[in-house]
């Protein structure tokens, strides 16, 4: 109680301090703090706060917890998850971007021609508070901001995360989901590339990890970098952990298209719209100008998916092009960029997410997210039957940003760190025969060496192999080893998985059990209940030293019981349900925007009748045989030769 009082009256002190004179301090032009605008409204206002609602929640919170959401019928289980996500909505949505700045926010230009197309660096999505989801804002949080104070320094090293991750995350034997392929595991990549980044960390003051005697570490001393430190808190701030997002909030596909005008210019062709294949596979993933072979986390599967989406623009050029001859190039570029990025949502949400929990209930209600819950058919017969976006789904429905701010959320960042899904070992093997062309590792397939692999094997034998291979399952010992032993591009070793457990500690996301009451579910009462493996648990409470509280989030995750069909833990989904549909009911595209007017009918239907399966094999149609019966192209496909 008294550790809480502390926080609080420190928050207090903060909140005040916002109103103080800002001190003098360099320019930082590239910078935006809290959003220009009106304000907006407080967080949750308005927002289901009926009786009925009041009662329907409470009722949801009361069959969740005696039941679970998972074990219900599908019909009351979707109803119980409505309730969640009520909750949620009202009650774990946070605005950082409300603590105090060094500074005004910098004047946002007004772009030609917002109302219709993206701008590069994500300002003008919302044209009353153009700042909002740009690049270089702060990330926002699912916990009150009195729980998201960064630990300290001691905290950080408690228990020490080496030791953790040798313990209990260290792949012993490669555990697969073999309900997915490695293309899943490239996905979440991708798309996490594209979504959030926290800058270059600075080399000088990294963190220094204390080894265990008989640690196999092949340098001196354990060191891992810290995040960089967000430049718009003010001098001498002791406020909630804050900082900042190098990309853009929005799902714009600006991995892709790049974070300015100046990127774009570079990408792009100059003739009808078309972009560029980039032979460094990718932009660079910090946000900056550096060859991105060079960062940390470049891999093949990055060029693939770049590679994969770059032809897919080019496609939908060419069909925009042969429907409206007289549009230039601009035009069809600014079109082309809003239906991939929109394509890329779709597939996120209504293929990927139910390859990883699909669970009955699960799969309707993500799918009822983009359709509804009349269901697709309806939807592409009839278009919308309704304003509510239960029964037709986020696309077309109105813009809500649930009374806060829209932005990622550092909660939303960590329950992505899913690094187990990723092989160590790799069968690259031919499409024609299903014979191998080279077996490889994680280490030969990262860095400048995947330019060389993409470039002497061919993207259709590369898909083929990632399609009809299983990623790793996301537990407990099952980290892949390579990564535990990263070799930088600028040769530094680096231990991802300590480096996740830090990385949550510093940016003050909770603790497992502190997380799970936040987002108001039943702590773990004990090891023995956090997991349904004993030998598991006796392992966490030796690692732990018997102190439930200190459990990481991320391990606890990786350690629960999982709903069935979940390939990650319902703690995480908790999160998911929350933001997945945030991310599309604040994004204007994908609300009132999302019409003919803007996206054009061509492009409409484009959306609508493409999948990630008709994307590959619109360039690569010699796939058609390992697809064939495959309902979702992120689970295994058929192996050639292979007959059913």
């Amino acid at each position: 109680m008294k550790h809480r009082l502390r926080i609080a009256a420190r928050l207090t002190a903060a909140s005040a301090h916002a109103t103080a004179p800002a001190p003098e301090r360099a320019e930082a032009p590239e910078l935006v703090r809290p959003p220009a605008g009106r304000e907006p409204p407080v967080a949750g206002a308005g927002y289901r706060r009926s009786w009925f609602w009041t009662a329907y929640d409470a009722l949801a919170q009361a069959l969740d917890h005696r039941f679970g959401w998972d074990r219900l019928p599908t019909p009351l289980g979707l109803a119980v998850l409505v309730g969640i996500r009520n909750r949620l909505r009202k009650h774990n949505l946070y605005d950082p971007g409300r603590l105090p700045s060094a500074g005004p926010p910098p004047p946002v230009p007004d772009p030609k021609g917002h109302e219709v197309r993206r701008t590069a660096n994500g300002s003008y999505n919302d044209v009353d508070h153009p700042a909002m989801g740009m690049a270089g804002t702060r990330f926002g949080r699912n916990v009150p901001l009195e729980h998201a104070y960064a630990e300290t320094p001691e905290r950080v090293m408690t228990p020490n995360p080496r030791m953790i991750s040798r313990r209990l995350m260290t792949r012993t034997r490669f555990q697969p989901a073999r309900s997915l392929n490695v293309l899943a595991a490239t996905w979440l990549q991708f798309m996490i590339r594209d979504w959030f980044s926290h800058g270059i960390s600075p080399s000088d003051d990294p963190w220094t990890i204390p080894l265990e005697p008989g640690d196999d570490w092949p340098e001196p001393l354990l060191t891992i970098p810290r995040v960089p430190a967000d430049p718009t808190r003010p001098p001498g701030y002791e406020g909630p952990a804050t900082s900042l997002n190098t990309l853009t909030h929005w799902w714009d596909l600006s991995l892709v298209y790049g974070l300015s005008d100046e990127e774009q210019r570079a990408l792009r062709t100059g003739t009808r719209g078309r972009i560029r294949h980039r032979p460094s596979g990718t932009r660079a993933m910090a946000g900056g100008k550096a060859d991105p072979t060079r960062e940390p986390g470049f891999w093949l599967g990055l060029v693939m998916m770049q590679g994969l989406f770059e032809r897919e623009h080019n496609a939908i050029c060419e069909r925009l092009h042969a429907e409206y001859p007289a549009w230039g190039d601009d035009e069809l570029f600014e079109r082309a960029r809003l239906i991939n990025a929109a394509l890329v949502a779709k597939i996120h949400t209504v293929e990927w997410t139910p390859a990883v929990i699909s669970h009955p209930t699960a799969v309707t209600g993500l799918r009822a997210n983009w359709w509804g819950l009349a269901s697709e058919p309806i939807n592409r017969a009839l278009g919308r039957i309704s304003r509510s976006e239960t029964i037709s789904g986020i696309p077309g429905s109105r813009t809500d940003h649930f009374g806060v701010p829209f932005s990622i959320t550092e909660e939303f960042a960590a329950v992505y760190r899913m690094h187990p899904l990723i092989p160590d070992d790799y069968s690259l093997r031919h499409l024609r025969d299903d014979s191998r062309i080279r077996d490889t590792t994680l280490r030969e397939l990262s860095g400048p060496a995947a330019l060389r692999v993409a470039s002497a094997i061919s993207a259709a034998d590369l898909l083929y192999s990632f399609g009809t291979e299983y990623p790793g399952a996301i537990v407990l010992h099952n980290f892949p080893r390579l990564l535990q032993e990263f070799e930088r591009p600028d040769g530094k070793l680096v231990d991802l998985a300590a480096t996740d457990l830090i990385r949550c500690r510093e940016l003050g996301v909770p603790r497992y059990n502190e997380f799970r009451r936040l987002l108001n579910l039943r702590p773990a009462s004990g090891f023995d209940t956090l997991t349904d493996d004993p030998a598991l648990a006796e392992e966490l409470r030796e690692v732990y030293a018997d102190r439930l509280e200190d459990v990481d989030l991320i391990v606890g995750m990786f350690a629960e019981k999982r709903p069935e069909g979940f390939a990650f833990s319902d703690t995480a989904f908790r999160v998911f349900i929350l933001m997945a549909s945030r991310r599309l009911n604040s994004d204007r595209f994908f609300t009132p925007d999302y019409a003919e007017r803007v996206y054009t009918r061509t492009g409409l239907d484009w959306i609508a009748n493409s999948s990630m399966t008709s994307v590959i094999l619109r360039h690569h149609p010699e796939l058609r045989p390992a697809l064939h019966h495959v309902g979702n192209a992120f689970a295994p496909w058929r192996r050639s030769g292979v007959t059913a």
